[in-house]
């Protein structure tokens, strides 16, 4: 191919190439639904990218996630529902009556007025729907409690202050000792998750992300102690729960 690479008609020409006659049989083949855990293990993939802040392997996952929108557009184009064109008028459209203070009139004066703003322009925009409404159904949970929380304090339902949802933290860890049953202990459970997020809120912290690098960590430590083992000539599965946290403290001062 001769076109310039760079430019973004040429890579909605590629699409289109692969889905048309003489194309490629795996993409004429896509529909919405079957390209629906690409574009979720695309996503996941950029994240671990700003995760690893690897700036080569995020630009190629941006053009991954990228080549599932052009390949959902174009499919849409196909059944004459809408095509890239639609997509980003709809979003250049959205950004602008969005940022009145950047194209329009109004002045605000701080980060947080922007997002009340925005609130507010979504719930007109929405006819009154609820100020939860929106959240997707299968994000994942944590991220989804977050989302939660800041919409139900953007709306004035919070704490006076952290020490109230460290109580509250408290409160729900006494309700999951005195849980009775599966069922009610899962239910008080999910109570003390969601309180955590709200603590991770209130400290500035993102919830999914801290999970996420905590379980990246573990994984890091106890590969550490596998490999440990092996170099020792230990099976790791016989070694008793004293000589396996003594293994796992070693790894902790060893890695940090």
């Amino acid at each position: 191919m001769t076109e310039d690479l760079e430019r973004f008609e040429t890579l909605v020409g590629i699409v289109a190439r692969l889905r048309g006659p003489g194309g490629c049989p795996w993409d004429r083949e896509q529909t919405h639904r079957s390209l629906r855990p690409h574009v979720l293990a695309e996503c996941y993939e950029v994240l671990e990218a700003l995760d690893d802040g690897d700036s080569g392997k995020l630009c190629e996952e941006l053009g991954d996630l990228l080549l599932l929108i052009l390949l959902h557009a174009r499919i849409a184009d196909e059944n004459g529902s809408f095509d890239i064109g639609d997509v980003i008028r709809g979003i250049s459209e959205k950004v602008i009556r969005r940022h009145p203070h950047v194209f329009g009139e109004v002045k605000v004066h701080s980060a947080e007025e922007v997002l009340h703003r925005w609130d507010a322009l979504k719930r007109q925009e929405r006819n009154g729907e609820s100020v939860l409404s929106g959240v997707p159904a299968e994000m994942p949970a944590l991220a989804a409690a977050a989302e939660i929380s800041r919409r139900a304090v953007r709306a004035g339902f919070e704490w006076e202050n952290v020490e109230g949802v460290i109580d509250k933290l408290g409160e729900e860890i006494r309700e999951l000792r005195k849980a009775a049953g599966a069922e009610e202990k899962s239910h008080e459970f999910g109570d003390l998750l969601f309180t955590l997020v709200n603590v991770a809120r209130w400290e500035g912290i993102d919830a999914e992300t801290a999970l996420r690098e905590a379980n990246r960590k573990f994984v890091r430590r106890f590969r550490r102690m596998e490999e440990l083992c092996r170099q020792r000539g230990l099976d790791f599965a016989r070694l008793s729960m004293p000589e396996k946290d003594a293994l796992w403290e070693e790894v902790k001062k060893e890695t940090g």
